[in-house]
């Protein structure tokens, strides 16, 4: 179960990456590079930035004003996302601690312990990201589909792409982190079953070898009557 750990750490690990870069990415929604022929310019948004893009390359980037006029959504994917970094952060450092090939964490059970809670903290990362993309997308697509609104429409930027996909890479690595725990103690506990009941059947035999040994040395010495001592000496008396 070692390699099943290895591989849960790395998964978590590479959907914490992808998870910090989505959130420090400028492209969460973006205009049509096609909608601007002459000047090809387009505008780039994310969660803490406002950027506008050219053909030549040119990026301009200006931060959110203020914290406090942003709209709902994003102050909430603002939240989400940084909650779902903690999460992956604590959860990377847990699973470093609670798997097989690590020298540190204690005993066995306890190193268990750690590896289940890494697990549901990869786990919980990758459902912040998720519900933060999600929820960005949906209020995208809100906006592009309804024909009565008639400001600036934009598309599903990349950053949200990365998220979905950190997510994804987040929420395997907790579970093939909690499945390696469980596969671990059942394996055990059978193996300690096994051997209980292999030392009880040989105590059993050992114990009734020992009661017919001590039954078969305490029988007492077979005793002969007067009757019979008195007649064998009669036949002898009489020759």
């Amino acid at each position: 179960m070692s390699s099943l750990q290895i591989l849960a750490f790395v998964s978590g690990l590479a959907g914490l990456g992808a998870t910090i870069g989505a959130t420090v990415s400028n492209e969460w929604r973006a205009t049509s590079r096609a909608s601007s022929v002459i000047t090809a310019t387009w505008v780039l948004q994310g969660l803490w930035n406002n950027c506008a893009g050219n053909a030549i390359g040119a990026l301009h980037c200006r931060p959110h004003h203020t914290i406090l006029q942003l709209e709902g959504y994003i102050q909430a994917c603002r939240g989400l996302m940084i909650a779902a970094i903690c999460l992956g952060f604590f959860g990377s450092i847990f699973a470093l601690i609670g798997m097989k090939c690590t020298k540190i964490g204690g005993s066995d059970q306890n190193k268990a312990k750690i590896a289940c809670l890494a697990g549901v903290n990869f786990i919980l990362s990758g459902l912040c990201s998720l519900s933060a993309c999600s929820l960005y997308a949906h209020r995208i697509t809100t906006e592009f589909f309804d024909p009565m609104y008639m400001a600036q429409k934009y598309e599903l930027g990349a950053a949200l792409f990365i998220g979905w996909s950190g997510s994804i890479l987040c929420i395997l690595g907790g579970i093939m982190l909690c499945f390696s725990i469980s596969c671990s103690f059942t394996k055990s506990h059978s193996q300690t079953k096994y051997i209980y009941n292999g030392a009880a059947s040989r105590s059993h035999i050992s114990s009734y070898v020992r009661g017919q040994a001590k039954t078969v040395n305490q029988s007492p010495p077979p005793q002969y009557s007067n009757s019979s001592r008195t007649q064998h000496f009669d036949k002898n008396a009489y020759v």
